[in-house]
């Protein structure tokens, strides 16, 4: 499939998820064949101001190409200046955020705000379309509550903009992340609309995947809240996408080969200190769920510097993790749409 010019290598996103798609976590979510992925939600007013985080946020030396930046707000003008800084810094692609339910994105007119006033969302699409040379593509939800589902009336629309590629997850903004995703929603997204269409929501497993993307049609999936803990459910999805061959998955000492390299790359993209602390959250998730790995959260969360990483993996596999529990969920809202 493609995105514009720009022709993806599997029909697999990672989804943008603010404290969690930095540039270690996305280099290895493209080592593992995810055709897109995205960087964290980055506000444009931040970026307009010059705000150094938000600048950090689209740092792109590690990516493999294409990579898209995702932006929030609800000012068309300012988005249309904070869309030509982050061409100017490299993006491939602009990604617009209409979908954030956290409050405090929604209360700046951006995220799943916009669902609520698809005329502004509009002036939102057409000002970033008309302001950067790049495709544009746009995240949203089904509307903001049950009683306003307006997401055939979003997508045709927004497509109208100018728009080269739609990205819908299957829930409204109310619903939050439950219940379950409504896919058959997500099939007459893409039934409605010539551009390509990726669906989103309760991809836990990549026959998961295989089944969602044939019931609805999409042209992608997005991994988003799977792949906490479990980033190789990127390459088994794309492994069962592109050759329909299943992939187990990995042993306990491969999971935490796993973690032990995301570690790494962390450590020597933000350095010892800053980066052993950021880990204490990826540590937490790559462990959750198998048995004996509770005991290790108290040091996790004291973790500091790289010897301390190392300690907790080490003992990590000195354990009998048993099986995994697929349904022992992470705590992941605040790391899907935090305000960047």
């Amino acid at each position: 499939m493609k995105i514009g010019s720009h022709t993806l290598t599997s029909p697999v996103y990672v989804a943008p998820m603010a404290g969690v798609t930095d540039a270690p976590f996305r280099k290895i979510a493209r080592d593992f064949g995810a055709g897109l992925a995205c960087t964290e939600m980055i506000s444009s007013e931040a970026l307009v101001r010059g705000h150094r985080e938000s600048s950090r946020l689209m740092d792109l030396s590690w990516d493999q190409r294409p990579v898209s930046v995702q932006l929030m707000g609800g000012d068309p003008v300012v988005m249309a200046q904070a869309a030509r800084i982050a061409e100017a810094a490299g993006a491939d692609i602009i990604d617009i955020n209409m979908g954030c339910p956290v409050p405090k994105v929604v209360k700046t007119s951006g995220g799943s705000s916009l669902l609520r006033d698809p005329d502004r969302a509009c002036r939102v699409s057409a000002a970033v379309v008309a302001a950067v040379s790049i495709p544009v593509t746009v995240k949203i939800r089904l509307g903001w509550d049950f009683a306003t589902r307006n997401y055939l009336e979003m997508a045709t629309r927004l497509e109208m903009t100018g728009i080269e590629g739609l990205a819908v997850h299957g829930r409204t903004r109310s619903q939050r992340y439950d219940p379950s995703a409504d896919w058959e929603a997500i099939a007459q997204v893409k039934a409605s609309v010539a551009i390509p269409v990726a669906g989103s929501g309760d991809l836990r497993t990549a026959d998961d995947a295989v089944g969602r993307r044939l019931e609805s049609g999409v042209d992608a999936v997005m991994l988003g809240r799977g792949i906490l803990g479990n980033l190789w459910l990127v390459r088994q999805t794309v492994t069962r996408l592109t050759t329909g061959q299943a992939i187990p998955d990995l042993s306990w000492t491969e999971q935490i080969g796993l973690v032990r390299r995301h570690c790494e790359l962390v450590i020597d993209y933000y350095g010892a200190e800053r980066g052993s602390r950021m880990l204490r959250k990826f540590i937490a998730w790559g462990l959750k769920g198998f048995r004996g790995a509770a005991r290790l959260r108290s040091q996790v969360q004291s973790v500091s510097s790289p010897s301390d990483v190392a300690v907790v993996l080490d003992q990590a596999l000195t354990i009998d993790p048993g099986d995994r529990t697929l349904d022992d969920d992470v705590d992941d809202e605040p790391a899907s749409c935090a305000a960047a």
